[in-house]
């Protein structure tokens, strides 16, 4: 982005004005109760273990400040090379290091004698002065006690604070400089070639004279000592010879960057290159600062950026944002996940459609119904500005009086729309990232229709289209486009793509040459492929997410789409022997990074695929887009077409279905919100329902045990029933009348022995599609026991019928435990060709179901407590 369009909200037709506004804005919030103080002084020293900001080497106990953007000092990044090339692992090494004592004057001291001169010596603590009449004392053989020897000394007059603009230290000699810039004084060339004179000390200082400076260009040496940089102190920010209102920016930026749940690091020699360069281009606010200039590097505009962003909502309330033309979603306590506040909405031409897109789009802020990420506020304002650009070009004066917009306009708005995603055309309005025109699709349509119907009709509800004087056959020509228009279910991968993306190889190519750093992601595709998990769901977990319960491995994770947080599931050893080594991989990384392994509350709270980026503790999880940006290159390098990760997650819903799980189980399995959405998933027909029924069977009537459940996946007839072992009978089975024959002579062609008495033989079963004859039967003998000329006629019919009403009442348990009662009750398969369906082919033993059948009524049959009384 141009830098004028990435801060034209922050400039202003007077900037003199507006500088002293935003100084004084910036001045109260620094001077506020919330403002942490170590932000507010011109010298800021960071506190060693600070959270955000640590500077000090990552090896425990080290003293030592970090180099060069790395976590170790200069020293045990040397060391580290070297034991890197032996194999030694970071972790290990930081673990074994030893810590190192700071530098010898790594830090300004007072002398103790002289109030006025900086320590030459940091034990001793003495001037230059003081230090020199010490060591001539103990070369001339005098013990005397040192404690002693100090009292008896006269202090010496100071040489005043240090001439260099932005050093805070005092001057060491008469030249005017602290020692640090007495020696760049030397390396930068002598610039003004300050000098004192010869034997100074001598001749002017021990007879308490001025010692005058000689200079060959006084002002050549004042310029030097207002540009040249700062001593960079471990832990300190020195923010002197900045303008007021940069400074103040700094500093604010430095405090709300800490206030960020996932900031990013700035390494403090990154903010210090941030302060020089615009002391050296005397820059008066971060706004003025130019991208890549002063030799600055990308991070430090970077840093630049960032603290703009957090300037914007300092300087700009809602409704100056508004007439600014862009909004702010932490005005209103929003912020989508990785993204930032802003929404530029300046690129809309009309300001009556871009200030109708704002209120919307804030009152949505102010909502219930806020969406959960920016994309609808992205389909919104791509509506509004396709909209926009289109009227500037076709509408009477350019769309900018409402007024004048009739009902053809809107129809001539959404037939070139439809024209442009007829021809695969490119967009009046979107650009690509790389600055290309967008290509409009049947989705960028759909969106567009979608958004700018519902911006406008909300205005015509309001009544800010009778306002604004916008005609009513303008908002109704805009169609709804529907919000499914243009997407399909995905569907399952194809055999041999799913065996590519198995393959042991490509799977080591993912890793190598597309993981370099071997963040996770051959680990989270596998985890995705085995156990069928959405995406986000694998990427989130935490590091605790697997163990073993009865011997059993199980994963844990959260379903945060439908609200089933900390789910468990069984998976494979492999696969949990996968998951430990990262577990094993994440602790080693922790302990590289900050130096200590971590605890068991840290562990808990540690992701098991954390970023390195955002992530102050290792909490903080990889996110799609870099896991995408893995897979798609390395799909596209195998040449298999255009496949993405979900569609995991139907192959084995799809691969489920047909191993005989039931709709309930693929729902409850997948995390899914009902059981259209595992129709979705699994691609259902009315076909398909009937051959989930197939694998329901029990035993028939005629069997020792009627209604026995014999195959199927079904619940428990109750919660404290061990869930029964599914056989599957569609093999060894053939059909009869009202259920199926497992008698192996007669499936294989052979005679039946007791003259097909189908309901009276044990061998006979009951299939979940039997249900509806079976009721019907019950109804027919429940009309022949009611029509029985005597009490003892209708007892015998029902006794008669008892065990086969047993039966077909547990069928009704077996099939409602599972889930597909109404399915079994809708399904009449009265035609001879719905014998040939599976649906027969799953069965319950009818002795079980009658138990069960037998059971509740025994339960019926019970008297109350009332009843007992009674």
């Amino acid at each position: 982005m141009r830098r004028q369009d990435y801060l034209r909200p922050l400039f202003a037709e007077r900037p003199d004005r507006v500088g002293r506004d935003r100084l004084e804005i910036l001045t109260a919030l620094i001077g506020g109760p919330s403002f942490d103080p170590v932000y507010r002084p011109d010298v800021i020293a960071i506190p060693r273990g600070h959270a955000i900001y640590r500077w000090e080497c990552v090896v425990g106990s080290c003293e030592r400040t970090r180099t060069g953007g790395s976590d170790l000092c200069s020293e045990h990044q040397r060391q580290w090379a070297h034991d890197s090339e032996h194999g030694v692992g970071r972790a290990a090494f930081v673990a074994a290091a030893q810590g190192l004592d700071r530098h010898v004057g790594a830090e300004e001291s007072i002398c103790r004698i002289c109030p006025g001169r900086p320590a030459a010596h940091s034990d001793l603590r003495l001037c230059q002065r003081h230090l020199s009449r010490w060591v001539a004392r103990k070369k001339e053989g005098d013990d005397g006690d040192f404690a002693t020897w100090v009292s008896g000394e006269q202090s010496c007059p100071g040489y005043g604070p240090c001439g260099a603009v932005v050093c805070p230290n005092l001057a060491d000699s008469p030249l005017g400089l602290c020692s640090w810039h007495t020696s760049r004084y030397r390396t930068d060339g002598r610039p003004g070639g300050a000098a004192m004179p010869h034997s100074w000390w001598q001749r002017y200082e021990k007879f308490g004279k001025p010692v005058p400076i000689e200079y060959g260009d006084q002002a050549a040496f004042r310029r030097w000592c207002t540009t040249v940089a700062a001593h960079p102190w471990p832990g300190q920010i020195n923010l002197r010879g900045l303008r007021p209102l940069v400074r103040a920016e700094i500093q604010w930026g430095l405090f709300v960057h800490t206030q960020r749940a996932r900031p990013s690091r700035w390494d403090l020699g990154w903010i210090r290159a941030l302060v020089n360069t615009c002391r050296t281009l005397e820059v008066n606010s971060l706004v003025d600062f130019e991208f890549g200039a002063g030799g600055s590097a990308a991070f430090t505009g970077a840093i630049a950026k960032e603290i703009l962003h957090e300037l914007r909502l300092v300087y700009f309330t809602p409704a100056e944002a508004k007439d600014a033309g862009f909004l702010e979603t932490e005005h209103f306590g929003v912020l989508f996940p990785h993204r930032m506040s802003h929404f530029d909405l300046t690129s809309i031409p009309q300001r009556w459609l871009r200030d109708l897109t704002w209120d919307y789009l804030a009152d949505l802020l102010r909502s219930p119904r806020c969406p959960r990420s920016g994309g609808p506020f992205d389909g919104y304002r791509r509506a509004a500005l396709e909209l926009g650009v289109f009227l500037e070009l076709e509408a009477p004066d350019g769309g900018h009086d409402p007024a004048v917009l009739r009902g053809e306009h809107a129809q001539r708005f959404v037939a070139d729309q439809r024209h442009r995603e007829r021809e695969g055309l490119e967009s009046l309005a979107v650009k690509r990232p790389g600055g290309a025109a967008g290509i409009v699709t049947t989705t960028t349509r759909s969106v567009v229709f979608n958004a700018i119907r519902k911006l406008l009709r909300d205005a015509l509800d309001t009544g800010v289209a009778d306002k604004l004087g916008l005609d009513r056959e303008f908002i109704t020509a805009l169609p709804a486009a529907g919000a499914t228009t243009g997407r399909t279910a995905r569907r399952p991968f194809p055999d041999e793509v799913a065996r590519a993306l198995a393959d042991e190889a490509n799977l080591a190519e993912l890793a190598t040459a597309y993981d370099l750093h071997d963040n996770g992601a051959r680990d989270i595709w596998e985890t995705t492929v085995i156990t069928g998990r959405r995406i986000g769901e694998v990427i989130k977990v935490r590091w605790d997410c697997i163990g073993r319960y009865g011997g059993l491995a199980m994963f844990w994770h959260d379903q945060t789409k439908v609200g089933n947080y900390d789910a468990a599931i069984r998976i494979p050893e492999r696969l949990y022997e996968i998951l430990a080594e990262r577990q094993r991989k994440t602790l080693d990384r922790f302990t590289a990074r900050y130096g200590h392994r971590p605890t068991g509350a840290e562990r808990a709270r540690l992701a098991l695929f954390p970023t390195i980026y955002r992530s102050q503790d290792g909490t903080v999880s990889l996110t799609h887009q870099w896991f995408y940006s893995r897979f798609r290159p390395w799909v596209d390098a195998m040449d298999l077409g255009h496949y993405v990760p979900h569609q995991a997650r139907h192959t084995l819903a799809t691969n489920l279905l047909r191993h005989g799980a039931t709709l309930t189980h693929i729902r409850r399995y997948l995390g899914q919100v009902s059981d259209r959405m595992a129709e979705h998933y699994v691609h259902l027909t009315s076909t398909d329902l009937e051959n989930v029924l197939q694998h329901v069977w029990v035993a028939g009537p005629g069997s020792a045990q009627p209604g026995e459940l014999m195959a199927g996946d079904a619940a428990p007839l109750t919660r404290e029933q061990a869930q029964a072992l599914a056989i599957d009978l569609s093999r060894r089975s053939t059909p009869a009348e009202g259920g199926f024959c497992t008698f192996q002579p007669v499936v294989e062609g052979g005679a039946c022995p007791w003259n097909l008495d189908c309901h009276n033989c044990d061998k006979f079963v009951l299939s979940g599609a039997d249900l509806l004859y079976w009721q019907r039967k019950r109804e027919q003998w429940r009309l022949l026991a009611e029509g029985a000329p005597d009490d003892a006629t209708a007892d015998y019919l029902h006794r008669y019928f008892e065990p086969t009403a047993r039966a077909i009442d547990g069928l009704e348990k077996a099939l409602a435990g599972l889930g597909l009662l109404d399915d079994a009750l809708a399904l009449d398969l009265r035609k001879p060709q719905d014998y040939f369906h599976r649906v027969w082919s799953t069965a319950f033993r009818a002795t079980d179901l009658a138990d069960a059948g037998r059971d509740e009524a025994d339960r019926d049959d019970t008297p109350t407590d009332e009843q007992e009384c009674a």
